[in-house]
């Protein structure tokens, strides 16, 4: 190559790019990006395990007004007694209106891992009545009933106060 070829080419450059600068260095140090700190891959099997976890299998159907009640085996009766007349304090509550059976299960699921994590023993899930599905039957309701005893946390539940939802929602007691 000779010197007029380079000038043509600097000038070319020089045109195109309006700049030409020397380079002061003939490597480029290439670092590639540092990976997201949160576990891509753990997230993903959390959502799968999630999803296949509680079953929805419920060989019962539930009436609007009746009251769920679960005891654990090994809880005193007691600690049902008690939740029954709503003498926990309730540290959250979780809403599932309007929500569909699949994102009932990761919200609850979610949910119920976050409060054992905040230390809440007792907590409150309005699942409604289902006055206004097809069937005119609550179907988180049975859900609720069928999924929460899959779960080592829950020692008992039962559905909760008029004053606070009645046979619409239900006080789950957490171990401790």
């Amino acid at each position: 190559m000779n010197e007029d070829d380079i000038q043509l080419f600097r000038a070319t450059i020089g045109a195109l790019t309006g700049e030409i600068r020397p380079v002061t260095h003939d490597r480029v140090e290439h670092r590639p990006p540092r990976p997201s700190a949160r576990p891509r891959r753990r997230m993903q099997d959390d959502e799968l395990i999630v999803k296949d976890m509680l079953s929805d299998y419920d060989p019962g159907e539930l009436e609007h007004g009746e009251v769920l009640l679960y005891l654990r085996g090994g809880a005193s009766r007691q600690t049902l007694r008690k939740l029954r007349r709503g003498q926990y304090s309730i540290g959250a509550a979780l809403d599932l209106h309007g929500h569909t059976v699949d994102e009932a299960r990761v919200a609850l699921t979610q949910f119920l891992n976050r409060q054992r994590g905040a230390m809440h023993r007792c907590v409150r899930i309005i699942h409604g009545k289902g006055y206004s599905s097809p069937t005119g039957q609550g179907k988180l309701k049975r859900l609720l009933n069928r999924w929460l005893p899959q779960r080592d946390d829950v020692l008992a539940f039962c559905s909760a106060l008029p004053t606070d939802g009645g046979t619409g929602a239900v006080y789950v007691l957490l171990r401790g």
